[in-house]
């Protein structure tokens, strides 16, 4: 990826104005600071405001003897895999989500709003979510990330032809319109999927049993990846400091998912191979922690099914498995395609083998598939993605935006949208034992400032996010969106096209960000101008 570094953008000291506090806002005074220019702090910040803004390697990782690793971990994620097995990126499929990285996330940012779902369509970030609306929890005869790919000879789970998204208009409590006149839309995606479309059977676990569920019990979503710049930097931040952003939302009354938060302690955390527990940082579901085994981790594996020593099988369900290995057209073809898995077994043995990659072997399943990633590009890939950095604030000293700065905690936004936080030690945390603690682009005790709380909170729109809670998503870097990526769209399912839109979705009758919403229409058109070109600048 080409990579023009801007540097000499000019600093300025801006007056601190105090915050104001009301229902679970931070009450702490937070000036406009000379820091906040450096959003990834001193060791995570490009001066970069251009097209390859979200491309750029961190200082720490040019001047930690990563540069190599970085350019060659940036590989996999630019490029498609194959099924090539002398290619450097072999191993795609049997079936996957995409052939790479970029579809989902154009220019390394945020996906794009789609009108059509298909998975070779370059910004189309949407993974489906499909769930049993009796239950909440996903079918088990698809993956979590359901599949719409798959190489021959086989089908994939789900027909994306047969896959609708209809854009939806909607009308708020106030018609849209604020007091003064100046109107904006609102629509939401409403996605179908007739029960044609699926090779798999429709199945569900309720009261501890598989059972098959009818298409009209199964809940359908959409949720769209965010940028996959300043990972790095948010695992730096120590676990206690996010055990201490709990304890204070729960001070202030805040509402907190009971799943994660028991009100003084996790209810749950993160564990990996080696057994120790972490706090959930990464995913809308935290259903992450560590970075080294988060969304990134599981991506460069699950989403395109390329194995690796960690992980010998693929992503794959039994269901599909055992349909496809009974399938007489791909019993037919199979060894024409995968010669080297015939065995003495039988076709149907030998398919539902390769597919799961799982054997039982003296009576214990082992896990048997080759790796095709290699250790060093697996090593390579994370370093890339620890390293990549966050794009420098711009034009704080714009007198509009200094007033958007100090509105924008006046009114409530930080309650969630916390600005900023400082790293601990950055000791690297690996929960599969991969990976030493030299290994990585470290960035220890930098205040940076995402503005996130990297809590999940609830805004009960309509056709919501599975489960209702949603992760705070970071906004660094975000006002660089449509010059890096053509789009704008914000929220999890791309339903806001621009920063308006994604605030007035705050404001439904039960939404946790309902009273700061009612604040900024209090506002004058001015103000909530320059609220918007605030979060447009950092």
């Amino acid at each position: 990826m080409k990579r023009i570094d801007l540097f000499g953008l000019t600093i300025a000291v801006v007056v601190a104005m105090a915050a104001c506090r009301d229902n679970n806002e931070d009450p702490t005074p937070v000036p406009v600071d000379n820091d906040e220019y450096y959003a990834g702090g001193k060791l995570g910040t490009v001066f970069n405001a251009s097209s390859f803004a979200y491309t750029q390697p961190t200082p720490a990782c040019n001047t930690g003897n990563f540069a190599q690793a970085f350019k060659l971990g940036e590989y996999f994620f630019e490029r498609d895999f194959t099924q090539d097995t002398n290619s450097a990126f072999k191993g795609l499929g049997p079936l996957m989500v995409r052939n790479g990285c970029l579809y989902c996330h154009p220019a390394y940012g945020h996906g794009k709003r789609q009108t059509r779902y298909r998975a070779t369509d370059m910004g189309n970030g949407y993974l489906l979510v499909l769930y049993d609306v009796t239950t909440n929890g996903y079918l088990t005869s698809v993956t979590g990330m359901p599949q719409t790919l798959a190489v021959a000879p086989f089908k994939a789970p789900i027909d994306e032809d047969q896959i609708s998204i209809n854009w939806l208009t909607y009308t708020d409590e106030w018609g849209n319109q604020f007091d003064d006149g100046e109107r904006y839309e609102l629509i939401y995606p409403e996605v179908k999927i007739p029960a044609s479309a699926f090779y798999v059977p429709i199945q569900a676990k309720r009261d501890g049993e598989i059972v098959n569920i009818d298409i009209s019990e199964v809940g359908i979503r959409l949720e769209s990846t965010i940028g996959v710049y300043g990972t790095g930097l948010l695992d730096a931040i120590p676990d206690d400091s996010l055990k201490a952003q709990y304890i204070k939302e729960t001070a202030v009354g805040a509402s907190l998912n009971p799943a994660i938060w028991n009100g003084s302690d996790w209810a749950s955390q993160y564990s990996g191979l080696t057994g120790e527990k972490y706090a959930k940082r990464f995913t809308y579901a935290l259903s992450r922690g560590p970075l080294l085994d988060a969304a990134g981790a599981n991506a460069i594996w699950n989403i395109t099914n390329v194995t690796r020593s960690d992980r010998r099988y693929h992503y794959m369900t039994a269901a599909y498995a055992s349909v496809a290995s009974k399938d007489p057209e791909v019993q037919a073809e199979f060894y024409n395609y995968f010669p080297a898995e015939k065995t003495d077994k039988g076709v149907e043995y030998d398919i539902y083998r390769y597919l799961t990659g799982k054997e039982t072997i003296d009576g214990e399943t082992k896990n048997v598939a080759k790796p095709e990633m290699s250790d060093n590009d697996y090593r390579n890939f994370m370093i890339w993605h620890r390293g990549l950095a966050v794009p420098a604030a711009r034009n704080l000293d714009d007198p509009e935006v200094a007033r958007g700065h100090d509105l924008f905690r006046e009114i409530g936004c930080a309650a969630c949208h916390r600005p900023s936080w400082t790293t601990g030690d950055d000791n690297i945390v690996d929960p599969n034992g991969m990976f030493a603690n030299a290994d990585m682009p470290r960035y220890p005790n930098q205040k940076i400032w995402p503005y996130t709380d990297m809590v999940q909170h609830r805004l009960f729109m309509v056709n919501d996010i599975r489960g209702e809670w949603c992760r705070t998503t970071p906004l660094w870097g975000r006002g660089l969106s449509r010059l890096c990526t053509g789009a704008d769209d914000r929220l999890h399912d791309c339903r806001a096209r621009n920063v308006l839109e994604a605030i007035m979705w705050h404001g439904c009758s039960q939404s946790d960000a309902r009273w700061t919403v009612e604040r900024f229409r209090d506002l004058p058109k001015a103000d909530r101008d320059a609220i918007v070109k605030f979060i447009e600048s950092i």
